[in-house]
């Protein structure tokens, strides 16, 4: 028997009703689902006005094998002075643009085209370390935020990068950036950087020191010139220079002409004892922990070194260097002692001055230089001549003097 067409009609008008319900209550859930998780996101997060303050941080302290003798001290003093972002020379926001954020005066805080490339490139290498983050975004990380690298950090990050850009200039922002930013070494900002490294007030920075510094922010401690990555340094300021040629920031002779400039860096001023042992533990602590967990978290960190022995190595090899620079003109010199029994290393003198200057005058540190006094060559993989000869003997008489060579 065929219904009604009434019948039929309250039916289909009851199955929409439903269906209607159904979808009602389902967007209702997935709003309040949506509002209680931004509501997690942004309930603690930091307000935008707060960018000119700075959470404290430990210092990182190195310590030789007594845990009493201070052999360095990381960011335990901060090195900041805040100047008009109208004193900051082009060449060094020209330089920042061209390492950091090519766009940053094309977008509104988050480069989602960078994001998209930052996503290929870490499928393509399977490691996701590339974060496509703007100078804005790493602005707010290191200002309002922390180095925690988790989702709802990034979520928290992008958000703040939206509202700062609603709130700020982009001159504004890029001026927070150069003036809060860690150089390594303790320095913050763009004139701390200037000063620590070549002695300089920011305005009478060259191009190739302009690219120099801000080659530094990416890893400061891996990059930084005092340590044994100089020559990354060099190759990562001769890309700088090459980037802001190619996007215009600067004439190609111009960008030519600063690759082939020798940077003569101003000697550390940093309390430090056993500096290449402590940039040997500093390589090894960033490997295993990360760059800002080091620089931030408050280790003590007790190592193998033995002060009063160091002290005489390092008298050893700048005597022995002397006599050996008049007797067969060797410009450099290194002592490694370690305990055979162990293995831990007692001492490390990776040259024979690590505050004299480059040699011969004028050379191109890292390069050229017959004597580089940052350059561990205790580490160096250099070919061992006749000093492995015992080794050699050694392993011969074990096996039988008789066929010894």
């Amino acid at each position: 028997m065929s219904r009604h067409p009434y019948d039929r009609a309250h039916r289909s008008r009851g199955q929409r009703a439903r269906a209607f319900f159904v979808l009602a209550v389902f967007f209702a859930l997935l709003f309040a689902g949506g509002a209680a998780t931004v509501y997690s996101l942004v309930r603690d997060m930091p307000n935008p006005s707060r960018v000119g303050e700075r959470a404290v941080v430990e210092s990182t302290r190195i310590y030789d094998r007594t845990g009493t003798v201070v052999l360095y001290e990381i960011h335990g003093d901060q090195r900041r002075t805040v100047i008009p972002f109208d004193q900051i020379p082009d060449s060094v926001k020209k330089a920042t643009l061209a390492a950091e954020d090519i766009n940053f005066y094309h977008h509104a805080g988050i480069d989602w085209r960078g994001i998209a490339r930052a996503i290929v490139a870490d499928i393509l290498h399977g490691n996701f370390s590339q974060g496509g983050s703007t100078i804005t975004q790493q602005f707010v990380k290191n200002s309002l935020l922390g180095p925690e690298k988790t989702i709802t950090r990034k979520i928290r990050e992008q958000i703040l990068a939206l509202l700062l850009e609603r709130n700020y200039s982009k001159d504004e922002i890029f001026g927070f950036y150069l003036n809060q930013i860690p150089y390594g070494a303790n320095a913050y900002g763009i004139s701390a950087a200037a000063g620590l490294y070549f002695n300089k007030a920011p305005t009478d920075l060259t191009l190739a020191e302009s690219a120099a510094l801000a080659s530094l922010p990416k890893a400061p401690t891996y990059y930084s010139p005092y340590g044994s990555h100089k020559k990354e340094l060099l190759a990562r300021k001769d890309w700088v220079l090459d980037r802001m040629a190619d996007a215009g920031l600067v004439a190609r002779s111009d960008a030519d002409g600063a690759k082939r400039e020798a940077l003569v860096f101003a000697p550390p001023r940093e309390a430090i004892r056993a500096p290449h042992f402590v940039q040997y533990v500093r390589d090894y602590l960033n490997k295993k922990y990360g760059e800002q967990t080091v620089e931030q978290g408050g280790l003590k960190v007790t190592t193998t070194l033995d002060w009063k022995l160091q002290e005489q190595a390092e008298t050893i090899i700048r005597e022995g260097a002397e006599a050996n620079e008049k007797l067969v003109a060797a410009s450099n010199a290194a002592l490694v002692a370690i305990d055979p029994k162990s293995g831990d290393i007692l001492t490390m003198v990776g040259s024979r001055d690590y505050l004299a200057k480059p040699l011969p005058e004028g050379c191109n540190a890292g390069v050229t230089c017959a004597f580089d006094p940052y350059v561990n060559i205790a580490t160096a993989q250099r070919q061992p001549g006749s000093a492995f000869k015992p080794f050699v003997y050694a392993t011969a008489f074990k096996k039988g003097g008789d066929r010894a060579v």
